[in-house]
């Protein structure tokens, strides 16, 4: 026999139901969803004001409510880069596999803590390993085309790799250094909190988002990582090798596009 839900009770006289919200609290929190995206960065698609019926808003109401949400922006921005960077600190001192032995530097991570998308590649390579930050060389310097073909500047992304230090000869990392690493990625993710995941390459789709195939077959598909959207395409330096693997690669940040509501031409 299949269980049906209970009616609901009525409210006993000693517990009254909530009262929903006013209006002046909902527009209060639309407000500040807004403001929040603007300081950020991010247009959208939402009416930028409501009014309480029967009062009109003031300009004294708009700077106040603005000043407090601008500070709140920028509290929960740096509290989420101090977690990060003593995250940094934990992973410059990491020795977990045998990469420390080799590298010049780690490289953690770069971009906005309070990113909507994240990108995440493999490795570090050469340049990286000497400036420690990732995707500095030709591969680097065609992904930031892509972020600014899709609107978005690198700093208002976030960019991370699977392991944090260099493999010999730029080699695929090898499973025991990507168990050993990943618990970081795992933090940053949860630190930053993505609305979107767009992974570059197979390194990042088996490791992260657990697929059994190869980037070819994968790209554009819809994977989740805990929750989250995330669509996989082809790494740069793959790009850079086969340009004709750039346009089914646009196909695929447009569809990351999609889901972060940004405009598509």
């Amino acid at each position: 026999m299949i269980a049906r839900n209970p009616a609901p009770e009525e409210p006993s006289p000693e517990q009254e139901p909530a009262a929903p919200p006013t209006a002046a609290a909902l527009a209060r929190e639309i407000a500040f969803r807004l403001e929040v995206n603007r300081q950020l960065g991010w247009s959208v698609p939402l009416a930028s004001e409501l009014r309480r019926p029967g009062r009109r808003s003031t300009g004294s109401d708009r700077t106040d409510q603005g000043a407090e949400v601008s500070g709140s922006v920028a509290a929960e921005r740096e509290r989420r880069q101090a977690l990060l960077d003593e995250m940094d600190r934990e992973v410059s001192a990491c020795t977990r596999c045998p990469l420390h032995s080799g590298r010049t530097r780690t490289v953690f991570g770069v971009g906005d803590p309070c990113a909507r998308l994240l990108f995440v590649g493999e490795g570090p390579g050469y340049d990286e390993d000497r400036q420690g930050e990732p995707f500095v060389g030709k591969a680097g310097r065609l992904l930031d085309r892509m972020i600014l073909a899709m609107g978005l500047e690198r700093s208002a992304v976030y960019i991370a790799n699977i392991v944090k230090c260099r493999p010999p000869g730029n080699r695929n990392p090898e499973p025991p250094e990507i168990r050993a690493c990943l618990p970081y990625l795992h933090r940053q993710i949860e630190i930053i909190r993505p609305e979107v995941i767009c992974t570059l390459g197979t390194t990042p789709l088996r490791a992260l988002l657990g697929a059994s195939t190869g980037i070819t077959r994968a790209r554009g598909q819809l994977f989740r990582h805990e929750g989250i959207p995330a669509v996989p395409t082809f790494h740069p330096a793959y790009l850079l090798r086969n340009a004709a693997a750039k346009r089914p690669a646009w196909a695929d940040l447009q569809k990351v596009m999609g889901f972060l509501g940004l405009p598509i031409s």
